[in-house]
């Protein structure tokens, strides 16, 4: 694997300054419309779900089944997504989604009754789950491999700044028109903007230079690698990428076919899937989308829990600020570690602390706030942007809408059943045990990451797909 090595890093021109970098961060701001989407849209149902549910007369169930649909919507969305933008390239399935992000808030905001909101969250969550997969890729195959970790995770962070807004817009509507009908359809409102920004930013952006390649069409992308690189460095990473491309047309096993047919394939494929998983077993997104009812548990008003909930919301964007900065400088495994040892750890205390202050001390709902603030802030710091970052570059280029289409999927199932029993959860076993729970599946997360997640950072795609393709990746580069 020297030569991989050599070709898929030392060989490149080094990056230099100058317009293509501008850009690159053009390119990427204009993607990240899509993060943004996809965080106010699951950040929304964490203020507006009770005053919807006190107009349209939900139920328990019903409430569960209104957060959980957009949750499983976004699993087919991932699935979907993912082998749309092979077939129909990155960009135009990026405009697509927006469209439906547009449809799906039209459908929420003036819906009648439930069955009606049911159909608009489903339409969200296709455009979300599409998106969560897209998006990333796109980002990973127009970076250059050495910013590739802080440009493709600056998707996570626009997820976080999305839900923080979500979390401050029903903050403010809610304590200003809090008394009025409907006020809920305002917060949901709110995100046809960025829907609109990205549907028409999109146009203007270019295609995945990888992708491109893949389908043959060359001239095209080295067009526009030259946008977004340097003369020399475009040439060097177009004849990388046609290499790899070649290798793999002449190979014939590609997709479905290469995964089942390559045990190695599939091993990176069972990798990813397990992380995904982990990922939401930290139990982030019970807060993300609960905040509101976990907080009033502890002991806040209504009103309070709905101020106090934005504070989750504003370690999330600071630590993952922090994390970008840190995305290509620290290894991918050993972010992974740090944060799963920190969650299981803030998971024992909140539960030790809802157990050792009772119901009724005045000191409780602020411990337990600062110490979801805690937990907020490590998952987002140590594992949100770099599980997606990872998702978005471990797989080979041949399979790469599949591979994480299916990664995806199945962590918007885990995150689907996660939202629709975590009210119920809490109420069978309070605070304290749902915790206490969280906390032991994080060590078994742990072990997990420890003795299976090979590294990836500082590499190429083309180079990486060679070491996964091959197995190497498990024996040099898991560090």
């Amino acid at each position: 694997m020297e030569t991989a090595t050599l070709r898929g890093t030392t060989s490149l021109p080094p990056l230099s300054d100058g317009p293509h970098r501008r850009r690159l961060g053009l390119v990427a701001l204009v993607a990240t419309f899509g993060g943004l989407l996809f965080g106010y849209d699951t950040g929304v149902i964490n203020g507006a779900l009770r005053p919807m549910s006190a107009e349209l007369g939900l139920t328990a169930m019903t409430e569960g089944l209104v957060t959980s649909s957009l949750v499983f919507a976004a699993a087919f969305g991932a699935l979907i997504g993912g082998r749309l933008s092979d077939g129909w390239g990155r960009r135009k399935s990026i405009i697509l989604l927006a469209v439906l992000f547009f449809a799906g808030t039209v459908a929420v905001v003036f819906t009648p009754n439930f069955e009606t909101l049911v159909v608009g969250r489903v339409l969200l969550g296709l455009a979300v789950g599409g998106a969560s997969t897209v998006v990333p890729v796109f980002l990973a195959e127009i970076a250059p491999y050495e910013i590739r970790g802080s440009l493709a995770g600056r998707n996570e962070l626009a997820i976080v700044i999305g839900q923080l807004a979500a979390f401050v817009v029903n903050a403010v509507i809610g304590s200003l028109f809090g008394h009025i009908d409907g006020v809920w359809r305002v917060m949901f409102a709110i995100c046809a903007l960025p829907a609109i920004a990205l549907f028409f930013g999109m146009l203007r952006m270019p295609e995945s230079p990888r992708w491109l390649v893949e389908k043959g069409r060359h001239d095209e992308a080295l067009a526009v690698l030259r946008t977004v690189r340097t003369e020399d460095r475009a040439a060097a990473e177009l004849a990388d990428v046609e290499h790899v491309a070649q290798e793999e047309q002449e190979s014939r096993q590609i997709g479905w076919r290469a995964i089942f047919s390559n045990r190695n394939l599939l091993r990176i494929l069972l990798v990813a899937i397990g992380l995904g998983m982990a990922q939401q077993l930290t139990g982030i997104n019970s807060i993300m989308y609960y905040g509101q009812t976990v907080l009033v548990e502890s002991g806040f008003s209504e009103s309070g829990a709905l101020v106090a909930n934005i504070a989750p919301g504003v370690i999330a964007v600071i630590a993952g600020s922090i994390a970008l900065v840190l995305m290509d400088r620290i290894d991918r495994r050993k972010t992974f570690i740090f944060g799963l040892a920190l969650t299981a750890v803030s998971h024992l205390l909140i539960g030790v602390a809802s157990m050792a202050l009772p119901a009724g001390n005045p000191a409780r709902p602020f411990v337990i706030l600062a110490l979801v603030v805690v937990f907020v802030g490590s998952v987002q710091l140590f594992l949100n942007i770099a599980v997606w970052v990872y998702l978005s570059e471990v797989f080979p280029l041949h399979m790469r809408g599949i591979g994480i289409g299916i990664s995806v999927f199945v962590l918007w199932i885990t995150n689907g059943f996660l939202s629709l029993f975590f009210p119920s959860l809490v109420a069978a076993v309070g605070i304290t045990g749902s915790f206490f729970l969280f906390a032991v599946i994080n060590v078994v997360a742990l072990v997990f990451v420890i003795t299976q997640v090979p590294e990836t950072r500082g590499r190429t795609l083309e180079a990486l797909e060679e070491d996964v393709t091959t197995g190497a990746i498990y024996l040099v580069h898991k560090k």
